[in-house]
């Protein structure tokens, strides 16, 4: 399978093709050439004084906020900074981080593994080591509910992509939960918090084989590492410690998975298969492709309509020794960022797995946590166990992201379906006449106008080209088959109500 095709989803097809003649502008993300990363600036995670290892970070979601990012450490601090600055190379971590720091507070007495953006980047989700959730007004700083019901660490936070009220979380128990903000309990606690318990909760949810044994004769780790909320809406993806198995869940019905995929480790040896644990997912903004961060120092790219044929590819260079480590797929899918424990970050081509990654070296540490901001294209943040956050910038002089003057088009408007129906069931179609039309007839000439309109034949430079059925039968026919609504590309993402669309359906076996 040609890594290419498998990675663009139908509207990025759709993107880069040429439409009568004029080219749809594509997002600069994607790189055609060898990208250039340059930094923009790094700031030091400190409290009074005190340096702190960064352990989780995030860009808001929203485009009026998107550059602010949003850091969690291990003491238990949430950090806000702005990263449209570009400081100087002289100017130390300290000082830019005085200058960019917009606010911090204490959110919990623990570390802080994962943060989330809710509800138009208003509120702020902080899963702690302490077994808790917290829900905090970003503006005031102040807590408004505590979400309990884990035992163990919370490892992994994710909501749901259209209802931000729909949390799911795992945890070092092996569980992960599904939580509905909108139950809060009638009472609160004396931090005046809401508490909300779980609305639903799988416990080991990845349980480690019972001949699986470490070191001094403990058993391996059942922890559920890492969690993601589909966008199909109903499924949840989760991986753990054990090995490096993702499985898929329905909500609707979470008795037992759906589905689950991993690497193909027959051919590997016993001690590569005992690393085999998963430290991160990941999706795009389309949901096509997901990405695994393994403990066999390799980040595994799936398709999720193609689970069942494993991994698409995968990627290869960076150093996966510690659960901290994580990686992030860009939103358009083109290009795949990690932390690594030899202290650089990487990046590399999504359509280009074995071509050398481009390395990030300014780290002296692990470094752990990454992400991509989704709406500045080709900013990115990393950051490491050096105690400082690093900003960058991925610059491709082949996509430019300006628009030049002969880049400008005019809009070309399609006909409606029911005006090209008319004119095709038309046989003899009505001209434009030569002679000039009075200007006190303007809506006889816009009737005379539309009916010398034909619908124009488009076509793609690699399609071969087909004659157009003109007859009203055939039009009939084709909008009323199913067969023609099932292999629509658009079925995937946008389904009609009549045809099954989550990813349940996809795996299912029909009774």
């Amino acid at each position: 399978m040609e890594i290419r095709g498998s990675s663009r989803s139908f509207f990025q097809s759709v993107r880069s093709r040429e439409l009568t003649g004029f080219r749809v502008r594509k997002r600069p993300y994607v790189a055609d050439s060898t990208a250039v990363v340059s930094e923009v600036g790094a700031v030091a995670v400190e409290h009074r004084g005190d340096e702190t290892p960064p352990l989780a970070l995030s860009f808001c979601q929203t485009s009026k906020y998107s550059y602010i990012l949003a850091v969690s450490d291990e003491d238990g601090y949430v950090s806000l900074f702005d990263t449209r600055p570009k400081f100087a190379p002289s100017t130390s971590c300290r000082e830019s981080a005085d200058k960019a720091r917009i606010g911090d507070w204490v959110a919990h007495q623990n570390a802080i593994f994962d943060i989330c953006w809710i509800k138009e980047d208003t509120k702020i989700l902080t899963a702690s080591g302490d077994q808790t959730i917290r829900l905090w007004d970003v503006e005031k700083m102040k807590s408004s509910s505590l979400l309990m019901g884990h035992a163990g660490s919370v490892k992994s936070l994710c909501s749901h992509p259209t209802n931000s009220d729909l949390i799911v979380s795992g945890s070092r128990d092996g569980s992960f939960a599904i939580w509905d903000l909108r139950c809060k309990c009638n009472t609160r606690n004396r931090l005046g918090e809401f508490c909300i318990g779980p609305t639903y909760m799988v416990k080991g949810a990845h349980p480690s084989p019972r001949n699986k044994w470490v070191r001094r004769g403990k058993a391996a780790s059942t922890s559920t590492t890492a969690v993601l909320c589909l966008k199909d809406e109903v499924s949840v993806a989760t991986a753990g410690a054990v090995d490096s198995t993702v499985k898929f869940w329905d909500t609707r019905n979470l008795k037992a998975q759906i589905t689950q995929t991993c690497p193909d480790t027959k051919s590997a040896t016993e001690k590569v298969r005992r690393l085999h644990g998963v430290s991160s997912l990941s999706q795009d903004s389309n949901g096509v492709l997901l990405s695994a961060s393994c403990m066999d120092n390799r980040i595994y790219l799936y398709n999720i309509l193609q689970l069942e044929k494993g991994p698409v590819t995968s990627f290869s260079g960076c150093h996966i020794e510690s659960f901290y480590v994580k990686s992030k797929i860009s939103p358009d899918a083109s290009h795949l960022l990690s932390g690594s424990s030899d202290g650089s970050g990487y990046i590399w081509q999504v359509s280009k797995p074995d071509a050398a990654p481009i390395t990030l070296n300014s780290h002296d540490g692990e470094v752990s946590a990454v992400a991509w901001s989704p709406h500045e294209a080709g900013k990115l943040a990393t950051c490491s166990d050096d105690y400082t956050v690093r900003a960058w910038n991925i610059e491709n002089k082949c996509c430019s992201t300006t628009r030049s003057a002969s880049a400008i088009r005019k809009r070309v408007m399609a006909i409606t379906t029911g005006e090209c129906k008319r004119l095709l069931m038309t046989e003899d179609t009505e001209h434009v006449t030569k002679d000039p039309i009075p200007s006190s007839s303007k809506e006889s000439q816009q009737i005379n106008f539309r009916s010398s309109i034909m619908p124009p034949k488009i076509s793609t430079p690699e399609a071969p080209k087909k004659n157009f059925d003109s007859s009203s039968h055939y039009l009939e026919n084709y909008e009323k088959s199913p067969e023609a609504t099932l292999r629509s590309p658009s079925s995937v993402l946008n389904p009609p109500s009549s045809v099954k669309r989550t990813i349940r359906d996809y795996f299912v076996a029909p009774s």
